[in-house]
């Protein structure tokens, strides 16, 4: 599935944890492209989880980011891959084969995560500009990595564009609004 589709697809948020964005590379960046995702998820109707790794030790998600999940599951981890966790794989909905990736860390979590994901048949894709890691040699790497093995990489206004599909959606200047509003 070359394209992301409101109808097919999930966004998985992975760990935007204070505790863990104080030492990524460009963490603004990710913390700002993140909500703009996850509010056009809201906006079209595509389903979000968000994962915490270590939550009772390492706290809870981003403020901006729980605030703008509204309604959406997070879950607690313990895995680095989201799919080690057994209320994750609860919550995937089998329905929806593809999966959108945010979050952090690029190479480790979120790396890991796309991997299995791909082992279990899904199309995954991940946006480049929403994830993240310490250094910039280390988010790359987890870039090419993924990649090479089949993960597509894109960017969020490239996913959001592909949910509506066209001018014509009946939420597109509600998702313009949130693109001209969005750090780059």
């Amino acid at each position: 599935m070359p394209l992301a589709h409101p109808f097919q697809s999930v966004l998985v948020v992975v760990d935007l944890q204070p505790s863990f964005l104080s030492g990524i590379d460009g963490a603004e960046r990710v913390l700002a492209r993140s909500e703009f995702l996850v509010r056009a998820a809201n906006l079209l109707e595509v389903p979000c989880i968000a994962t915490e790794q270590y939550p009772s030790r390492m706290g809870g998600t981003a403020p901006q980011i729980a605030e703008a999940l509204r309604d959406a599951p997070i879950l607690p981890k313990m895995h680095f891959s989201c799919c080690g966790s057994e209320a994750f794989e609860d919550r995937l909905p089998s329905e929806r084969p593809q999966v959108i990736l945010i979050g952090i860390e690029t190479h480790i979590c979120v790396c890991q995560t796309a991997l299995r994901l791909l082992a279990r048949g899904k199309d995954v894709l991940v946006c480049a500009d929403a994830v993240g890691a310490r250094d910039d040699a280390r988010h790359r790497l987890g870039l090419e990595r993924m990649s090479a093995e089949g993960v597509q990489i894109a960017h969020t206004e490239s996913i959001a564009y592909e949910w509506m599909d066209s001018a014509e959606h009946p939420r597109f200047r509600e998702v313009l609004a949130l693109v001209k509003a969005a750090p780059l």
